[in-house]
């Protein structure tokens, strides 16, 4: 029975507690202080042209994958299909080749922009006497870093 009681509490902990988030609104207060100011705060957001961009870039590059898929299918079903069709292998193949290549263009070009975005971020938040500000501003390559995501963990989506 204690072990019952004790396995209960533990699942009930572990699956069913929600967290609490205490703190206030910040957005709400600052959106107060800018009508205050007379500033106008209708269709601000909170993201900047850079992370927006680099959103941009992270969604057509996941597309990018998804067509890779979708042409080695295609091509796979052609080249099982093709019941010894000669010019339907060799076009399989044909589709196989690019796309493999196509593939590997993209995650070149990906891999070096997140790097160079990454180094060139780490070196405008480094601390004061930077061109980009502060240490909390970047300046538009943390935006664009951020777009893409702010550890490398986010960043290749594992």
């Amino acid at each position: 029975m204690k072990i019952f009681f004790i396995a209960t509490c533990i699942v009930s902990t572990l699956f069913f507690s929600q967290p609490v988030l205490a703190g206030p609104d910040i957005n709400s207060l600052t959106e107060d202080v800018a009508n205050k100011s007379g500033y106008e705060t209708a269709g601000v957001t909170d993201t900047t042209l850079s992370e927006t961009v680099g959103r941009y870039i992270k969604v057509v590059l996941s597309l990018t994958g998804t067509i890779f898929l979708v042409l080695m299918v295609y091509a796979g079903f052609l080249w099982m299909t093709a019941e010894g069709k000669d010019e339907q292998v060799t076009k399989a193949k044909g589709i196989i080749t690019t796309a493999t290549i196509g593939l590997i263009v993209v995650l070149a070009a990906y891999s070096i922009t997140a790097f160079i975005v990454w180094q060139v971020g780490g070196v405008a938040t480094t601390g004061a006497g930077q061109v980009g500000g502060p240490e909390s501003d970047g300046g538009f390559w943390q935006g664009f870093a951020e777009g893409f995501g702010s550890t490398w963990s986010e960043f290749w989506g594992s």
